[in-house]
C-alpha cells in the first residue's frame, strides 16, 4: 500500500482526506471488480478489509466527504453483460465487519442504543458460520423455482436460473402457499470437489482455481449450464428475502427453510451474552480445519425479526448483523505426512503434506518445514493438528503444533542419511542448517531444475526452452544435461521420430527451438557462471567472478587450482600456487569462505569437469567478460586493496570507483595483489603488503594514480 495510506486518520487535513477517499475508492473499485466479476481476487481478505475499514474512518471523521458514489454505498460489483439481470426484490447487502471482542461489544451497545433498551434486557442472537462461497438468489412462484441470480451490486444480480437448477441442493419445488418467495444462500465448493476439479484442469492445460470460492464462483457463471452440472457445486440456505408477517425470529425462519428441503448449516446456535459470542466464535474456529469447506468467520444476527425491522439499515450492511471476521492468514489443519524435497541445488527441504485448508484466500495442501533445526524446534510430526501461515503471502508455513488434549502423538521425523532421489550422500556442512545432496547433477532432483535454471531469461535465456518442454524433454530423456540441448538438433535428425513429428509440435515450431538453441551457443562468462546454478553463486557473485577472472580459460583453471588446495581430503597434493588460487579467490571482495566453498564443490565432483570439457568448446564458446571501462585505465585487469580509514571518501565510494575503473577489490592482500591503498590507523594488511613487496599507495597518490588528485 501506498506510502500515503500509513499517515494515521485523526493526522489527516481535510484535503487529504480528501485524496485519500479517492485513491482508496479506486484501489475497492478494482478490488471488488477482480472479485466480483472476474472471480480472480488480486488481493487477500485482510489487504481487502484494512483498505475498507480506512475508508470508512475518514468518511466518519469527514461526513461532509462522504460522495453519492461511495463504497460504502456499494455492494460488490455491477452485473455482467454476459447475463441477463435480475433485480432482487429485496436489496442483497453486505455485512459491517468485526475482528475482536470489543467490535462485537459495540455491536451490541449501538443496537441497545438504537432501540433504547436498558442494560438488563437481553439481546438474543442467532451465530452461524459464515460460508465463504457465493451469495445466491432464488425465486419461488407459488412453490416452483423461477429464478436464479448472483448478488452483483446488491441491487441487480446476474441471471443464472438454469445453472442453479443442475445443484442438486437446490429444490425445484417447495410445499408453500406464498405466491412470491425468495430465498438466500451461498453456493460453494467442498474441499475435496475443488481439488478434483483443479487437478482435471491441470490436465488440460488450463489455469487453476485459486481457491474454492473462485472457483464456485466461476461454475456458477458458466454460460453453458452443462459446465456447471458437470462441477458438484452445494449450497446452504441462510435467510429469506423479504421476510413474511408470520414469521417472528430468524430461528423460526432457519427451521422452516430446513422443511421445505434446504441444507441449512448444523452449527447454527443461538446466544446472546458476550462470552456465549466469542465461545461460539472461539470453537468454531478450532472446528475450521474439519468442516471439509471452507469459512471465514462467524455472523451475527439479531434473532428478533420485529427488531431487525426497526434497526434497517445503514448504506450498504444491515444494523441487525455483523460478520466476526477470523485471521485472514492464518488455519488450522492436520499434517498427514512429511516428504523430502530436493532443490535445484541439492538441498533437501522437508515438506508437510496437509488436510487442504484455505490460508489467505488460497488452498494451502502443502507447507515448507523448512529444515531440520526448524522441524526439531517446532517438535512437528506426522498426524500433528498445525496452525499454517503463508509467509509475505506466497509461501505457506507450518508455524505451530497445535496440541490436542489426549491425542497420541507419533515418533520424531528421521532426516535421510542418503538422497531419496539418487541415492547419494547427503551432507550437512558445519554452521549450517540445511542438509545436501552430493550427486549433483547427476541428481535427477537437481538435473531437472538445474536445467530450468541453465535455460532461464537470466542465463542462457533460450527463447521456446520454457518449464514445460523441459520436463517434457527431460522425462522422455531428450534433454537430461546442458550438453543435450545444444547435441539435440543433431540427435533429432537422425532420429525415426522426429520433433516435427510429435504432438503439438510442427516442422516450423521445431526448426524455430533449434533455431533459437544455435543462437545462444555463445554466452558472456558471468552468464555462464551463474547459469551452472552453483549454491550460493547468484548474478551479483556470478558478475564478480566474471570481472576478477576476465576469461573462462583463467577461471576455470583458477577454480581447479583452488579445489585442490581446498579438499582437505590429504588424498590430493596442492601445490603452492594451488593455494594461492584459492587464497585469491577468498579474497575477493563479495565472495568469502563460505561462497567459496560452496563453488569449490562443484569442482571436486569429477562428472561436472567432464560436463564441462564436452559442453565449452566442443558445443559453445564462454565470451570474455566484457566491463565498459576502456583498458587505458591504469588500474584496469589490477586487484587492489583498501585498508585503514579514508579521509576524502567512503571505503564503499573507494571500491565502487575502482571497480568502475576495471580494477578487482579483494579483501585482503596476496602475492597478486597489485596495490594497497592505506588510510589512517592502516595496520596488518599495510604490514604484509611490505613483506610481500606490493606496491603501497597513500590516499593522494591512489587518487593521483586516477588522475583525480
Amino acid at each position: 500500500m501506498d506510502d500515503r495510506f500509513k499517515i494515521p486518520v485523526e493526522q489527516l487535513t481535510e484535503d487529504e482526506a480528501k485524496g485519500e477517499l479517492h485513491r482508496l475508492a479506486t484501489l475497492i473499485a478494482e478490488y471488488d471488480k477482480a472479485y466480483f466479476e472476474f472471480d480472480a481476487p488480486i488481493v487477500d481478505d485482510a489487504t481487502y478489509d484494512q483498505v475498507r475499514l480506512r475508508h470508512k474512518a475518514i468518511e466518519a471523521r469527514f461526513p461532509s466527504l462522504v460522495s453519492p458514489d461511495s463504497p460504502s454505498r456499494r455492494v460488490g460489483s455491477k452485473a455482467s453483460t454476459r447475463f441477463a439481470k435480475v433485480r432482487h426484490l429485496y436489496p442483497m447487502l453486505s455485512l459491517d465487519n468485526a475482528f475482536k471482542q470489543e467490535d462485537i461489544s459495540e455491536f451490541l451497545a449501538r443496537t441497545r442504543r438504537f432501540l433504547g433498551l436498558d442494560a438488563e434486557t437481553v439481546i438474543p442472537l442467532i451465530a452461524e458460520p459464515k460460508i465463504d462461497g457465493v451469495s445466491c438468489s432464488l425465486r419461488y412462484e407459488r412453490g416452483k423455482l423461477v429464478k436464479g441470480a448472483t448478488r452483483g451490486d446488491g441491487i441487480e444480480g446476474e441471471d443464472v436460473t438454469e445453472n442453479v437448477k443442475t445443484i442438486q441442493d437446490i429444490p425445484h419445488s417447495i410445499p408453500t402457499s406464498f405466491d412470491v418467495l425468495e430465498i438466500r444462500g451461498e453456493v460453494y465448493l467442498m474441499h475435496k470437489a475443488f481439488q478434483m476439479l483443479n487437478q482435471q484442469r491441470e490436465k488440460e492445460g488450463e489455469a487453476l482455481f485459486a481457491n474454492p470460492r473462485n472457483a464456485a464462483a466461476g461454475s456458477l457463471r458458466q454460460l453453458d449450464p452443462g459446465v456447471t452440472a458437470s462441477r458438484p457445486l452445494k449450497f446452504f440456505a441462510y435467510s429469506l428475502g423479504e421476510t413474511p408477517k408470520s414469521f417472528g425470529t430468524h430461528e423460526s425462519v432457519l427451521n422452516q427453510l430446513k422443511k421445505w428441503g434446504f441444507p441449512v448449516s448444523t452449527l447454527i446456535e443461538s446466544c446472546s451474552a458476550i462470552n456465549e459470542i466469542m465461545t461460539y466464535h472461539a470453537r468454531l474456529e478450532s472446528l475450521r480445519a474439519d468442516l471439509g469447506f471452507d469459512i471465514d468467520g462467524t455472523v451475527y444476527k439479531i434473532n428478533r425479526l420485529d427488531w431487525q425491522e426497526r434497526l434497517g439499515f445503514v448504506s450498504r450492511a444491515p444494523r441487525w448483523a455483523i460478520a466476526h471476521k477470523f485471521p485472514a492468514e492464518q488455519a488450522q489443519t492436520t499434517l498427514r505426512q512429511i516428504s523430502i524435497q530436493v532443490g535445484r541445488t541439492g538441498v533437501l527441504t522437508p515438506v508437510a503434506h496437509l488436510d487442504p485448508v484455505t490460508v489467505g484466500g488460497v488452498v494451502v495442501s502443502r507447507a515448507t518445514l523448512h529444515n531440520e533445526d526448524e522441524l526439531r524446534r517446532k517438535d512437528i510430526r506426522i498426524g500433528d493438528t498445525v496452525m499454517i501461515q503463508r509467509a509475505g503471502d506466497v509461501i505457506p508455513q507450518v508455524v505451530k503444533v497445535i496440541t490436542l488434549e489426549g491425542q497420541a502423538r507419533q515418533a520424531p521425523f528421521q532426516f535421510p542419511l542418503k538422497c531419496p532421489v539418487c541415492d547419494s550422500i547427503v551432507e550437512r556442512k558445519e554452521g549450517e542448517a540445511a542438509r545436501r545432496c552430493t550427486g549433483g547433477l547427476i541428481c535427477q532432483a537437481q538435473a531437472s531444475l538445474r536445467l530450468r535454471h541453465f535455460v532461464s531469461r537470466e542465463a542462457f535465456d533460450i527463447e521456446g526452452l520454457g518449464t514445460k518442454h523441459i520436463e517434457t524433454f527431460f522425462n522422455l530423456g531428450v534433454i537430461r544435461n546442458p550438453v543435450d540441448i545444444f547435441t539435440f538438433e543433431q540427435r533429432n535428425k537422425n532420429s525415426s521420430h522426429p520433433l516435427k513429428m510429435w504432438e503439438g509440435w510442427g516442422e516450423k515450431s521445431a526448426e524455430n527451438l533449434f533455431s533459437a538453441i544455435n543462437q545462444k551457443r555463445i554466452i558472456s562468462l558471468d552468464r555462464f557462471i551463474y547459469a551452472l546454478g552453483i549454491y550460493q553463486i547468484g548474478q551479483t557473485s556470478a558478475r564478480l567472478l566474471a570481472r576478477h577472472y576476465g576469461s573462462y580459460e583463467v577461471w576455470i583453471q583458477a577454480m581447479t587450482a583452488a579445489a585442490r588446495a581446498g579438499t582437505g581430503t590429504g588424498t590430493i597434493i596442492a601445490t603452492a600456487e594451488d593455494a594461492s588460487s584459492l587464497e585469491d579467490l577468498v579474497n575477493i571482495d563479495g565472495i568469502g569462505p563460505g561462497m567459496a566453498e560452496d563453488l569449490l564443490c562443484f569442482f571436486r565432483e569429477p562428472h561436472n569437469l567432464d560436463l564441462l570439457a564436452q559442453l565449452v568448446g566442443p558445443q559453445i564458446k564462454v565470451s570474455d567478460f566484457k566491463s565498459a571501462i576502456s583498458r587505458s585505465s591504469p588500474i584496469a585487469g589490477r586487484t587492489v586493496v583498501f585498508t585503514g580509514t579514508l579521509t576524502t571518501l567512503t571505503r564503499a565510494e573507494a571500491k565502487a570507483r575502482a571497480e568502475s575503473l576495471g580494477a578487482k577489490v579483494s579483501t585482503s592482500v596476496s602475492s597478486k595483489t597489485d596495490y594497497v591503498i592505506t588510510g589512517n590507523d592502516a595496520g596488518s594488511k599495510a604490514a604484509k603488503a611490505r613483506e610481500l613487496g606490493v606496491t603501497i599507495l597513500g590516499e593522494k597518490e591512489w587518487l593521483a594514480l586516477l588522475g583525480e588528485a
